[in-house]
């Protein structure tokens, strides 16, 4: 979580549902993905294939994690890590992930939540010097609201509703706050 890798000791070596698969390594069956629309175009780079998950599990599909395959991602090849544009590809797709999908009783709780994480995510790049990365935050905004539009018509057309496997806290509260910093450090109860 955040820039840190668990060491694997075998924690995760059970065939399991999960929320989400990387498109690292990630396969479906070709029919569903053109039924389903596929990875969205307008993402790019980032968070494409949690959108398309999300699609999948809210028509009541299962995401299953399969250990015995071994996959080895050199990550960062599209961008780097320090770059302002990966910030901002990074906010925008994820405001446009959680507008699509979440379920219409969850979407102001959660956007406002955003808009004070986000707030600080910008006061931690200003006090850490990263300027281009604030500008990035600040972008990424303007983007969502001038494709508000656009995004209400995408989500319209999908279903949402209550999905399985989904953590039910907030990631960035657990690690900065809690000092989680793995992802096996998160309470199991905690996704319903």
């Amino acid at each position: 979580m955040f820039q840190l890798l668990e060491k694997d000791v075998g924690q995760y070596d059970d065939t399991i549902e999960v929320f989400w698969a990387t498109g690292a390594c990630m396969f479906v069956r070709a029919d569903l993905y053109h039924e389903y629309g596929g990875l969205d175009g307008d993402f790019f780079a980032h968070m494409e294939e949690i959108d398309f998950c999300w699609r999948l599990k809210n028509e009541g599909f299962k995401i299953m994690y399969c250990p015995a395959v071994k996959v080895f991602h050199v990550g960062g090849g599209t961008l780097p890590k320090q770059s302002p544009r990966k910030t901002y590809l990074n906010f925008r797709n994820n405001f446009s992930l959680l507008y699509k999908n979440l379920p219409k009783n969850r979407l102001f709780k959660t956007f406002l939540a955003r808009l004070f994480l986000d707030g600080l995510a910008g006061l931690k790049f200003l006090l850490q010097g990263g300027f281009q990365d604030l500008t990035a935050v600040i972008e990424a905004h303007l983007y969502f609201y001038s494709n508000l539009g656009k995004l209400k018509k995408k989500r319209e057309k999908l279903k949402q509703g209550s999905v399985s496997k989904i953590y039910q806290k907030n990631i960035a509260y657990e690690h900065y706050l809690h000092g989680k910093n793995k992802f096996s450090d998160l309470d199991k109860n905690r996704f319903s």
